[in-house]
């Protein structure tokens, strides 16, 4: 379904931008120390811990005694990294609670000539971890979680764009309704602005459902492509906002 080819993608993306990227890894191990001084875990779950680039991975280490790192791929340097601590626990597992599945067995068999009609009945479950997390942090994959189920189930249906931004819309809030269950660290971005050839300016909401409360927060730009790599030769930042819950 493109997970491989998508975490594989995102290292070569991060590398082509030949360090835009660094500010806002910075500000991310930044916000989540901030965290780890407020609640003091004993025990930190991270979703979505992909290549650890905003991770304060040593930190985490440090000053907790179990880090749990859960995403539905390890990239084999995190596996490998990751092995030389045994306070570190290595989980691949859908984050959106089994939803990958679901898609998959619903849409999986239909194509371009036979396309599914609606995707009502795809049942959007809340993540269930095993056992008490911790303190949770989701990194930057709240808006990401229905990015490929979405691509997969466009190419075997022939839904309406309002049905697929109610199924967007489900599987954030479910996953916010998770992190407000739990002592919480929310980075995520909000809206991304893109610049094309011409200097025009078009903002594209990402987030879709409603943030939660929060204790602390902050705001910042995530230049996440300005170097016009895409086929459009565009620019992209990413609005991002970081929540203590």
């Amino acid at each position: 379904m493109g997970y491989y080819n998508y975490q594989n993608g995102l290292i070569i993306h991060h590398v082509n931008q030949e360090g835009g990227w660094e500010s806002h890894q910075e500000r991310c191990r930044s916000f989540i120390l901030k965290a780890l001084e407020l609640y003091k875990p004993q025990k930190v779950t991270v979703l979505g811990s992909g290549w650890l680039l905003e991770l304060p991975f040593a930190e985490l280490i440090e000053q907790t005694e179990k880090v749990c790192l859960i995403d539905i791929i390890h990239p084999p340097d995190v596996i490998s990294q990751a092995g030389d601590y045994k306070n570190v626990d290595l989980i691949e597992q859908d984050i959106t609670g089994g939803l990958i599945t679901e898609v998959w067995l619903k849409a999986g068999k239909y194509s371009l000539f036979k396309k599914l009609k609606s995707i009502a009945d795809i049942v959007i479950p809340e993540f269930k971890p095993d056992g008490d997390p911790g303190m949770v942090i989701s990194l930057n994959i709240l808006t990401q979680l229905e990015s490929l189920l979405i691509d997969f189930l466009k190419k075997r249906s022939k839904i309406k764009e309002e049905e697929f931004e109610l199924f967007k819309t489900e599987i954030q809030r479910k996953h916010i309704d998770f992190l407000r269950k739990h002592s919480s660290v929310l980075i995520t971005d909000y809206a991304e602005v893109i610049t094309n050839r011409s200097g025009s300016v078009m903002t594209v909401p990402t987030l879709v459902t409603d943030l939660p409360p929060s204790q602390l927060r902050e705001e910042w730009t995530w230049n996440f492509d300005q170097t016009g790599g895409d086929m459009y030769n565009s620019k992209s930042q990413f609005k991002v906002v970081a929540l203590i819950t």
